[in-house]
């Protein structure tokens, strides 16, 4: 599994259709027009997301690892 960070997901995600919403201190939240879900994706600089959270976010998404 590939692992990223907050601001790599971030990129995959506004690349997909989601926008950003809000900033709450390190953790940003997405939207999507038409969906009820929201993503809060943590942005710590650099650091890797943990992958059971990346596995989250994305299955929330409606992507896979094929979509990085």
């Amino acid at each position: 599994m590939r692992s990223l960070s907050g601001k790599q997901l971030a990129r995959v995600l506004e690349r997909h259709g989601w926008r950003l919403l809000r900033t709450q201190g390190s953790h940003h939240v997405y939207g999507k027009e038409g969906s009820i879900v929201r993503l809060s994706v943590p942005v710590h600089g650099n650091q890797p997301i943990k992958s059971g959270l990346l596995n989250h976010l994305l299955k929330m998404a409606g992507l896979s690892q094929n979509d990085l």
